[in-house]
């Protein structure tokens, strides 16, 4: 069976949705012939190779603020080829391969939205009312619809109305393998100072600033930002504004060991995002044994537990943050049971045989 993964970007781009589609594909190209369709708004990368199994083609596109992922020539590839994939697997409802895919689309069609149901600004919020309108038409024509958290099948029937039948919820796993030395680094670590780590993408909407805020009320912590954005100088600039600054240290493009690290070495991880339809990062952090606190919001709320995963509500309070982290960063994670990427991978096997 011939598979065509369409996603806005690939490895070696670090993210949720290039995590997800990295992990899969990897492990379906041991089954199937797999090709991940990506696009390149760097046009650094190789236009074709193979990575672990996988054929790789990358198409030039448009990204503004690494945003949407214009691209006429995926379009051009998809109308040519697109019949040659038995199956073709779109993921991410926000950018705008996944529409390629509906428009092209000849043989079966597997959607994974990655949906949270908000743009990340108030320009992208106006663009979802009219895209909604489309992105109808791209669940109903999808043969099987893929959510990674109860909370976004949810939506998904919310927003959608799409036939219940063909929704799977399958969450993000974990690669338990490589955070096998977490305990040994976290034994190791520079104990006369805390470290509050926050990965992901620096945007308004994911709640970093008020991490900043905190940092003002804990003397003896240090904020490691692993990740990029279109907030990061506004971020720079309320630590220089708080004083804070020689106490925030910026990351990016990091290998996955070289995360996997960062993981463990944190005392606690801080994601106070408003949308999300998973957290893998969260997973991540627990894998590492490093305790976390998260919005009350969104995919987040079904993480909580009160005892690895704390919450707390929108409007965040600054102070009652700073005490939370305090507390929770001397937490010792317990068990807890996380999918693999392997159960990942079986279970979309499935719905691809399924199909």
């Amino acid at each position: 069976m011939r598979i065509a993964q369409i996603s806005p970007r690939f490895y070696p781009h670090i993210g949720g949705v290039e995590t997800h589609v990295y992990e899969i594909a990897k492990r379906l190209a041991k089954d199937f012939e797999i090709e991940v369709l990506t696009t390149d708004p760097t046009g650094k990368l190789p236009e074709f190779e193979e990575i672990e199994g996988i054929t790789v083609r990358r198409f030039k596109s448009f990204a503004p603020r690494e945003a949407y992922y214009f691209t006429l020539d995926l379009y051009r590839y998809l109308k040519r080829n697109s019949e040659k994939y038995d199956i073709v697997h779109a993921h991410n409802y926000h950018a705008f391969p996944a529409l390629l895919a509906y428009l092209t689309k000849r043989n079966k069609l597997v959607f994974t939205p990655h949906y949270h149901a908000h743009g990340h600004t108030f320009f992208r919020n106006l663009l979802h009312k009219p895209y909604k309108l489309i992105g109808k038409r791209m669940f109903e024509k999808a043969d099987a619809v893929i959510c990674v958290s109860n909370y976004e099948r949810e939506l998904v029937l919310k927003n959608f109305n799409v036939d219940v039948s063909k929704i799977h919820v399958i969450p993000n796993g974990i690669n338990l393998e490589e955070f096998k030395i977490a305990e040994r680094i976290k034994r190791e670590r520079d104990r006369s100072f805390k470290k509050i780590l926050y990965v992901g993408r620096i945007e308004k909407y994911k709640g970093l600033d008020y991490v900043v805020k905190a940092l003002k009320y804990l003397d003896n912590f240090i904020l490691e930002i692993v990740g990029k954005g279109s907030y990061k100088q506004k971020i720079i600039k309320l630590a220089r504004d708080l004083g804070v600054l020689n106490r925030v240290r910026f990351y990016q493009n990091l290998s996955r060991e070289e995360l996997v690290k960062k993981y463990a070495e944190a005392d606690i991880l801080v994601l106070l995002s408003r949308y999300e339809a998973f957290g893998i990062v969260v997973a991540e952090a627990l894998a590492a044994k490093t305790p976390c606190i998260v919005a009350n919001e969104s995919a987040l709320k079904e993480w909580i537990d009160n005892k690895n995963v704390f919450g707390i509500d929108y409007p965040i309070d600054v102070k009652r943050l700073a005490e939370l982290i305090r507390k929770v960063a001397d937490i010792s994670v317990e068990d807890v049971k996380l999918m693999t990427w392997n159960d990942v991978a079986e279970r979309i096997r499935k719905v691809y045989f399924k199909v």
